[in-house]
Parts: C-alpha cells; sequence; structure tokens
C-alpha cells in the first residue's frame, strides 16, 4: 500500500548504469556505515559469481555483483549493484496483513517494525526476493534496504548515491527515465536497448542500463503488471466470510504478537541487567 496518491514521475529514483560500475564497493561500504550494519564473517564463493558477501541479508541490504563473459575472446567482468528496488506498487505493501510496509511520496518503501507480525509474507511476494528475516536474533524482525528515507525526507541523497564514483544517478523519476533514453539513443553501441525497472512489476523506483543481455547478467524475469494487482485478483477468489474472519485473526494476532514481543524484550533486558544495577536501582 501507499501513503496516499503518489506523482511516480516526481518520486526519486536510483538510475544506475553497470557499464560505468567499476565494483569498487564503495555503496556496499556507505550503506553499512549509515545504517549502522554489522559485518559479516563470510567464505569466498565462485557459484554464481565472485560476489562477497554471497548473498544479502539482515546485515547486508546492498552488494555488487559479479558477472564474467567473453568479449572479443577475453574474459571480462560486468557489475551491478543489487539492492531493493523500491517498487511503484510494492508487492510486499499488499500482502501485509498489517500494513507494515508503505511506498512513500518521496519513492522509498519503508518498514515499520512496530506493526511487523513476523508472517514473512514480503518474502514470499517480493519478485526480487529482497527482505531478510532476523534469524540471528531472538526476537525477530524483517530487514531490507531503506532507500535512506530518513536522508531522503531532508533533501540528501542516499549514502550508497553519494558515495559512489562512477555508476549512480538518483532525481525524480521521470529525469531519470529521460536520461537513461538519452543514453540509449545516444550511445546504442555501448548499451543493451533496454531499461530494467521501467515496467518491470509495474515499475519501479531503481533503474539499470545494461551492456549484456538482462538475462546473461542474471537479473530477474519479473511480469510488468503491478503485482498487487495479482493480490487482489486471488483474494476475490475467496469467499468474503474467510477474508472477514482473516482480518479479524490478523488484527488479534498482531495485538497478542506485540504484546507478547514487548514482555519477552522487556524480561531479556532486565536478564542482561548485572546484579549490582539491580541493588542500585533498588
Amino acid at each position: 500500500m501507499s501513503g496516499g496518491h503518489i506523482d511516480f514521475n516526481k518520486t526519486k529514483t536510483f538510475l544506475i548504469d553497470t557499464t560505468k560500475c567499476t565494483g569498487c564497493r564503495g555503496c556496499q561500504v556507505a550503506c553499512k556505515q549509515w545504517n549502522q550494519l554489522k559485518a559479516e564473517k563470510t567464505v569466498f564463493f565462485s557459484g554464481e559469481g565472485y560476489q562477497n558477501p554471497p548473498a544479502m541479508s539482515e546485515y547486508t541490504f546492498t552488494r555488487i555483483k559479479f558477472r564474467d563473459y567473453q568479449k572479443h575472446g577475453q574474459n571480462e567482468f560486468a557489475f551491478y549493484k543489487e539492492m531493493c528496488m523500491h517498487c511503484n506498487e510494492p508487492a510486499c505493501a499488499s500482502v501485509c496483513p498489517v500494513g507494515a510496509f508503505k511506498k512513500t511520496a518521496e519513492g522509498p518503501v519503508v518498514y515499520d517494525e512496530k506493526r511487523c507480525i513476523g508472517c514473512r509474507f514480503c518474502m514470499v511476494a517480493c519478485p526480487f526476493g529482497i527482505p531478510k528475516y532476523e534469524w540471528s536474533k531472538a526476537f525477530p524482525l524483517v530487514r531490507k534496504c531503506t532507500g535512506c528515507y530518513s536522508r531522503v525526507k531532508e533533501g540528501l541523497q542516499p549514502a550508497c548515491a553519494t558515495a559512489c564514483p562512477t555508476a549512480i544517478t538518483y532525481g525524480n523519476r521521470a529525469d531519470m527515465l529521460q536520461e537513461a533514453e538519452r543514453r540509449l539513443k545516444s550511445r546504442p553501441d555501448r548499451y543493451f536497448q533496454a531499461i530494467y525497472g521501467k515496467e518491470e512489476a509495474g515499475g519501479t523506483s531503481v533503474l539499470y542500463l545494461t551492456h549484456q543481455p538482462l538475462d546473461e547478467l542474471g537479473f530477474k524475469q519479473v511480469t510488468k503488471r503491478p503485482l498487487p494487482s495479482y493480490t487482489w485478483q486471488a483474494l476475490r477468489l475467496v469467499p468474503g466470510i474467510f477474508l472477514g474472519v482473516g482480518g479479524t485473526l490478523s488484527a488479534i494476532t498482531w495485538f497478542q504478537h506485540r504484546k507478547e514481543r514487548i514482555r519477552r524484550e522487556e524480561e531479556f533486558k532486565n536478564s542482561r541487567v548485572k546484579p549490582e544495577q539491580k541493588e542500585e536501582d533498588q
């Protein structure tokens, strides 16, 4: 769901030109720093590519993916930044029974952890496989790229876009689409003639330009139809009484889950207080 009517032409959008990406991973570092994400202990994995970490997680919101290919008989590398696509009509928001996800007028799709009941429908619904669960924690929540919403609200650019020396341009979606079209037209020899994200999943706030065909780089093929339409199409097949009961049960579950989570968190915090601190408090 989104916060009222949104003019998608004005939503802030990433234009990521993979032909200009050097694989420096500056965006990964900036994302870690701004979001205060822990480092992960990883191992080198070359099954899918040479990227590291091998997958996004609760501690990694973005990463540079490596693809090797042949060009004029020589081995070459291609890189692209994997991140939340911040869909215009996000599937994660449409399936969330408690409205924990929301598309903002500024562009980012944000997540309210206070609403989350841990159902993980968002993880199933996302066609790009972005939301991740905090498997390492006793009281897990969902984590994903925030689009640096706190920065964007203040008129700043996301941390990754600020750190990138060559490949990321950030601005209104209409302007980013116009710039992408200009590059395709002016350098047809340089670019594969497609803008990934222009129509995928109904359009996204992340656009890509590439030199190689999209499937060779590993971009996911998704429908161009907004995914929430599939959600509601499926729900229409369910008798209304079950939807009513389901909605009521979701509300009850949310309140119970939230109350229980708060209680457990308090117990967990109290258990970590040192004995001398408890005596001082008394």
